[in-house]
Parts: structure tokens; C-alpha cells; sequence
């Protein structure tokens, strides 16, 4: 699992479509530790139903979307979004 606001790791892994490893990509801004680490125990406590070993886990203020890393283009998220809270 990488934890990473860096757009470029991300792209690579979808361009090569590797199943992993397994990316949360912080998007949106600049975040506070305490910001960060509150959505990142949400992502965490959601691991099985957003797969995140094998997916690209955006993690945005208001959203959460799972894209597959080796089947979906980034940007192009999985049927199933969340809000996050």
C-alpha cells in the first residue's frame, strides 16, 4: 500500500495496468495531520468493500472514489463512490 498526494505514481501504475500495489492518493489541497489522519482511518476502516489492495483509492475533502488500478483509467471511478464524513 502507498499513501501519496503525488499524481505521478498513480499514472504509472494505471499506464503499466498493474494490480498493485495498492495506491490512496490525497487530492484537493493541502491537508492538516489531523484532517489526514481522520480520512485515512475512514479509507482504512472501509478496505474490504473499496478492495484497496488492487485499486487507486482518491481521497478527496468531500469524496472518496476506488478505481481499479489495472482495469479503469484514473479518473473513471467505480460504481460505487462515498462521501466522505
Amino acid at each position: 500500500m502507498v499513501v501519496t498526494a503525488d499524481l505521478d505514481y498513480p499514472r504509472l501504475v494505471a499506464t503499466a495496468k498493474a494490480a498493485g500495489p495498492g495506491i490512496i492518493l490525497f487530492r484537493g489541497g493541502v491537508y492538516s495531520d489531523a484532517d489526514m489522519l481522520r480520512l485515512l482511518s475512514h479509507v482504512l476502516g472501509r478496505a474490504e468493500q473499496l478492495d484497496l489492495e488492487h485499486s487507486i483509492t482518491v481521497v478527496e475533502r468531500g469524496r472518496i472514489r476506488a478505481l481499479r488500478s489495472h482495469s479503469r483509467r484514473i479518473g473513471r471511478p467505480r460504481p460505487a463512490e462515498s462521501r466522505a464524513k
